[in-house]
């Protein structure tokens, strides 16, 4: 414990702390025992229907066993402390291990402002690579012996990687028009990509609506399309997913005086948006790494995904603005309204090879907001996985699930 903090995060540090200390606080409102008048009880908290039932099992249950119910909320009190000491712990851990990412350099051979073409070299099918904007992309080169790109690479594709790179003073201004009808069509049409003709464009989360726009636009330097865990339709899933895409719509207002005073949505807003998505998420996995052997290869894995979590980008306002309004507020994709250069961006509209890998646990992207998409490319081959948004791609398990049938798909273009 008297090692030195390494790094920073989980970020936001504050955010996360606070979702914890509100569960242990909803933990200690303790229902009556059984069959006991609810109608002035825990009247700050209110309780689902499902949470009473199940308030009222334990209650009936502690009746039975003839245990006070003092003796229930001791044992909540003891629970509640060694899941504390647990996430400290954790934290601790993972800003203290001494893991360092030291990926080897790679040839850059394209850049425009802040925005670099990566030659992962590798002989065969052409792959044209694009992340998201929020993120690094070194998620898809994580670490030696465990890189996505590098395993494609050494199995017959040429690989090439758009790192979208930190947006300074010109991409704070950029639309997301200005990022694929201008930055990704010019890498596509950059001398070292055209020199190996038409390219299968790959697009990773948000990179996977980017890519698919600029296949639309620009079908003859595209010769195939993967999209990975791409969202769509931000209604689908039932009327819970259509009020969380209401909910983070409806936080744009709050954000405008960032947006107008950075030109940015700052990256620490941005984890603060992706942490409402599962706000129990940190601190579980946190507790998990308190357990793990610091050495081991699961623990390193933690790390190294970890790091690139807390070293993400912050997003140019007016893209800010019309991710969170137009795709979250008003469903623009899935409502077919979605307009890139004043083009309607139509997934019917594509007459080209299509391979679109769908997580099933993905709580990012919901499945359903993926399947919709399949569903507008009746042609597209659909690989659903057992995994999340980003153990599918670079989790202890993603050469079975997505890198290998990517792989395959690829082989037989």
């Amino acid at each position: 414990m008297t090692a030195p903090m390494l790094r920073r995060g989980p970020r936001p540090l504050p955010l996360h702390l606070s979702l914890a200390l509100t569960r242990g606080m909803a933990a200690l409102t303790i229902p009556p025992p059984s069959g006991e008048d609810w109608s002035n009880w825990n009247s700050g908290w209110p309780i689902s229907k499902a949470g009473r039932a199940e308030a009222e099992r334990i209650g009936a249950a502690l009746a039975a066993g003839r245990h006070p119910p003092e003796a229930f909320r001791a044992a909540v009190l003891r629970r509640l402390a060694r899941e504390d000491r647990e996430l400290i712990a954790g934290i601790a851990a993972y800003r203290r291990h001494p893991w360092q990412r030291e990926a080897a350099e790679v040839p850059v051979v394209w850049e425009e402002g802040g925005s670099r073409l990566l030659d992962f070299g590798g002989t065969g099918t052409p792959v044209l690579v694009v992340p998201s904007l929020v993120n690094r992309a070194q998620v898809l080169d994580l670490l030696p012996g465990h890189s996505m790109l590098r395993h494609l690479a050494a199995r017959g594709c040429r690989v090439l990687l758009l790192d979208w790179g930190w947006p300074g003073e010109v991409e704070r201004r950029f639309t997301l028009t200005d990022y694929i009808a201008g930055r990704l069509e010019r890498a596509l049409a950059a001398p070292p990509v055209a020199a190996l003709g038409p390219v299968a464009l790959v697009g990773y989360c948000m990179g996977g609506l980017l890519a698919l726009a600029a296949a639309l636009r620009r079908p003859e330097r595209v010769r195939a399309l993967a999209l990975l865990a791409t969202p769509w339709d931000f209604a689908a899933g039932g009327a819970e997913a259509a009020e969380r895409a209401r909910g983070l719509a409806a936080l744009l207002p709050g954000l405008e005086p960032v947006l107008q005073a950075t030109g940015s949505l700052p990256v620490d807003a941005i984890q603060s948006l992706f942490a409402m998505l599962d706000p129990w998420a940190i601190a579980r996995k946190f507790r998990a790494f308190a357990r793990l052997d610091p050495a081991s290869p699961r623990a390193v894995q933690f790390v190294a995904l970890e790091d690139w979590l807390n070293d993400g980008i912050p997003l140019a306002a007016p893209v800010a603005r019309e991710c969170l309004g137009g795709w979250y507020g008003r469903n623009e994709p899935g409502s077919g309204c979605w307009r890139v250069a004043g083009a309607v961006v139509d997934p019917a509209a594509l007459a080209l090879p299509t391979f679109l890998a769908i997580p099933e646990s993905d709580r990012i992207v919901l499945p359903a907001s993926a399947l919709a998409l399949a569903a507008r490319m009746p042609a597209a081959h659909v690989h659903m996985t057992p995994a999340g948004h980003i153990g599918m791609a670079a989790g202890g398990k993603a050469e079975a699930a997505l890198w290998s049938p990517l792989l395959r798909w690829l082989a037989d273009l």
